[in-house]
Order: C-alpha cells, then structure tokens, then sequence
C-alpha cells in the first residue's frame, strides 16, 4: 500500500494533474450550484474534453473532482432556494432551508461545507486503506441484499414524519412508489401507465419532480405569504453567524464521524450510492437523538445539515470500490464515469491495481486534494453566496420560477416536462397546505425502481419469497428496516407516558 501511495503521490502531484484537480472542483461546484445541471449532465458533456488529455490519469482525477465536486456544491441550491438538482443533496434542504430562512444561511453553508470536506476527506483514507478488501465483500450482496438495502431506505420515512403522522408519510412513500412504475420497466420493454402519452414513455424525470415537490411550491407560498416572504428577506438581508460555535462543532463532529463511516460503506454496496446514504444518514441521526433535538429535526437542526452531506460526500468516494476494482457501476453517474474508462482504454477490474497502479492511486491521492481544493474554495465564498437571499422578493419569485423551470426542461430535453412541472408544483402545494410531509413521495420515487428490479431479480432466482429467509443477510437487513420504523413509535409512547 505504501508503495502505491508513493506511486499516486508521484503522478497526482504533477503540474497537470493539479490543473486538473482544480478545474474539476471549479467545474462540478458551480455545476452542483444549478438545479438541473447534475453531475451525470455535466460529466456525459466532459467525456470527450477528457478523451482529447491523453493522459488516462489527467483525464480520471478531471471527471472525478467535477463528480464530488458537484456533490460538494449541490448543497447550494438545496440551502438557499429549496431546489435540490442532485438527489443526494434533498436529505440536505429538510433543515439547510429553514435555517436559511430563519436568517442563518452562512451557518448553514459553513456547516455543509466542513461536513462535506470531512466526510470526503475519510471516504478517501478508508479506500486507500479498505478498497481491496471492500470489493470481496461488495461481490457477497446479490439482487436479494439489495431489494432488503432499499427496504431500509425506505424505512427512513419514520425520519421525516413529524409527530402523528406517519400514516401520512407512509401514504406519500407508496404515492412515490406508485409514480416510479409509470413508464417502461427494467425487466419489460412494454410502457406501463403511460395512457398512451408517448412523453411518459421514459416516465417522470427526477429534476421534474424534485422541483416540483420543493421548488415550485416554495415560489406559490412567496406569493400566497406575503408575511413569510416579508420575514425570510428581512432576516436573509444581514448575512451573518458565518462561524459555528465550539457547542455546535462538539454536536455535529460525532455525527460527521458517524455519517461519513456509514455513508462509505452504504457507497461501496454497487446500486446503492449518495442518495441512499444521506437519507439513512439523515434517519439514524434523527432516530438516536435526544427527544428535545428530534423536535428540532425540519427546522433547522445543525445535525440534520452534518449527517447527509458527510454522509453523501464519503459515499461518493466510496463508489469508487466497486467502479475501480470490480468494474461494477454503482450508480448512474459512475456508469458514465465507467464508459469514460473504457474510452480511455483502460480496463477498471480486480487488476487495475496491478497493471495500472498510477491511475488507481492517482485518482485516491487526487481526492485528498480535490476536497482540499473545495473547502478553500467555498468557505471565503460563502458571505457572497448567503446573500443570494438578500434579493428582494420580487426579483427571488421569478429568479426560483427561472431555474426550475430551466432544471425541468433541461433534466429531460422535453417541453412536456414543464407542464407535468406546473401540474405537480399545484399538487404538491396543496399536500403542504394539507400538511403532508412531501420527502417520503421523493423517497418512494427514488427508490422505487431498485426496489422493484431487485425484488424481481430475487423472487426468480429462488422462486418466490423463500430468497428472506435463505439469505441471513437479507433476513437482518429487512429486520434493522422494521426497527427503524418501530422505534420511534416507541419512543414516542414512552414520552407520552
């Protein structure tokens, strides 16, 4: 290991790959700042730039920084507008926005940047240290450990429902389920749901939806609350609060630790991803609190900020497990992370590390100073970037309207999707007037279609359901799911009594 180290040290600290590092992390921050342009968009466009390198090392530590470098900067949008571009930055906007709101926008980016940082800066030493030994253990999970994996995704619904209302975010989690069938499916090429509208064909776009669930609704209720608008612009006006106390520093640094050793290993597992691991992140540091910080989890809690970005952030890193030692995409933006390899004729597998150890140790040195790169980047930015809310009310409600409407169009390339925007912008506003938690629905959304190909996958390989039972795995799995669910039921019982 130390000579590897050695080795990557040598090719990563090159004049180039510095440039590349550096470009990569400008690239994908400002990217990840867009709803819309997501890191798949914006690393699908920098294949062939990468190709056109040479360098097969220059060409990786460039898509990778642009890769966590737009998860590093997708916390942005999620924080000051509510409009989550990247999936595994939602978990991020449940208490970055309120807290933004409540005047406190510099806290809150300083929060998520020294999260992010952390989170991939220990998603990079556990790879150097466990990515051989991780891939042995990524090739034990089959299709049954995977549905089980998304079942324990799904039970953090318990974490987003207030108290009372988790028949309300169980109802929204299947409404989310349900909108994921629409369209063709994995295992049958026949369009399902669609009612004969060809633009359904691919089904709902996930910028579509995320917008409309957040976004949008967020621009209706600046109309409709003059009051609410009024408040958030007179508290946004005075940026301050950039530093976070010694008090704060001690309640999250035990979630940043926790979160980024969870969301590494939750990166490893090939289909599982930055996504999920900020959900469980989000979850399990909401359900181990005390009761008096559970009540704070939705309005602006510190932790619910810490836990899914270092969560996310480490995931991204270890994503790299399965893509650089077994050649298994875990998610879609490493799938096109994947064809760039092959473009660049390298050949990612069990011997990548032996016959091309430049570029394996290149890529993990390279990560250390990418996320070193993105926190002198984005701490002095803050102040400037935190005054985003200070716009006027009547420049933000068309500068919120603008993006979403750009995010929608451009997440599908399909003028169909703005209209299914509006329609679902008036739904989903109606369901926060109702008072329905409306993170479940893109939970359920999300997850939906993992859920459904690896539970078919599971159920023909071993004819029907006996797969829960055969494989131990797969029985603890759906077993932590069902504590999740029940504990703070529990809990709840307990305070009352």
């Amino acid at each position: 290991m130390l000579e590897g180290l050695l080795t990557g040290l040598a090719t990563a600290f090159t004049f180039t790959n510095i440039l590349m590092v550096i470009g990569g992390c400008l690239i994908g921050t400002f990217i990840g700042m867009l709803p819309g342009l997501g890191p798949m968009s914006i690393i699908a466009i920098m294949i062939p730039i990468a190709i056109t390198i040479g360098d097969p090392s220059a060409a990786l530590i460039l898509l990778a920084g642009v890769y966590y470098g737009a998860v590093f900067g997708g916390s942005t949008s999620s924080i000051l507008i509510n409009a989550p571009g990247v999936a595994s930055t939602v978990a991020t906007s449940f208490d970055g926005y309120p807290m933004a709101r409540a005047g406190k926008a510099g806290k809150a980016l300083t929060i998520a940047a020294i999260a992010s940082f952390s989170g991939g800066t220990i998603g990079a030493i556990l790879l150097m240290i466990f990515a051989p030994a991780l891939a042995s253990v990524a090739l034990l999970f089959h299709s049954s450990e995977y549905f089980a994996l998304m079942v324990v995704g799904l039970s953090a619904i318990a974490a987003f429902a207030g108290t009372g209302q988790v028949s309300k975010a169980l109802l929204m989690t299947f409404l989310g389920l349900i909108m994921a069938t629409v369209g063709e499916g994995v295992l049958f090429n026949s369009a399902r749901f669609t009612m004969g509208v060809m633009e359904l064909q691919s089904g709902f776009g996930f910028v579509t939806l995320a917008m409309a669930m957040f976004a949008l609704p967020e621009a209706i209720y600046l109309v409709l609350d003059p009051t609410r608008s009024k408040t958030g612009d007179d508290n946004s006006g005075e940026i301050k609060d950039l530093r976070i106390s010694r008090d704060e520093a001690r309640k999250i640094a035990p979630v940043i630790g926790r979160q980024s050793l969870q969301g590494f290993f939750i990166g490893v597992l090939p289909g599982a991803g930055a996504t999920i691991a900020s959900f469980l992140g989000y979850a399990v540091e909401r359900n181990i609190a005390p009761k008096h910080e559970q009540d704070e989890f939705g309005k602006g809690a510190i932790k619910g900020i810490a836990a899914p970005e270092s969560a996310n952030n480490a995931a991204c890193t270890g994503s790299f497990v399965p893509l650089l030692t077994l050649g298994i995409p875990g998610s879609g933006t490493t799938a096109i992370l994947l064809g760039a390899l092959i473009a660049l004729n390298v050949s990612p597998g069990p011997r990548l590390m032996i016959d091309e150890p430049q570029i394996f140790w290149a890529v993990i040195v390279s990560m250390y100073l990418g996320n070193l790169v993105l926190l002198i980047l984005n701490l002095p930015l803050i102040p400037y970037i935190a005054k985003v809310l200070a716009v006027p009310r009547n420049f933000l409600i068309p500068f919120i309207l603008f993006f979403t409407l750009m995010g929608a169009y451009i997440g599908q390339n399909n003028a169909a999707e703005l209209l299914i925007l509006i329609g679902f912008g008036i739904g989903a506003t109606l369901l926060r007037f109702a008072n329905y938690p409306l993170a479940p629905l893109l939970i359920g959304f999300i997850l939906g279609p993992l859920l459904e190909n690896n539970f078919a996958r599971a159920m023909q390989l071993y004819d029907g359901v006996g797969f829960i039972w055969e494989r131990p795995m797969t029985l603890g799995l759906l077993i932590f799911a069902a504590l999740l669910i029940v504990l703070p039921s529990v809990r709840n019982r307990k305070a009352k009594t």
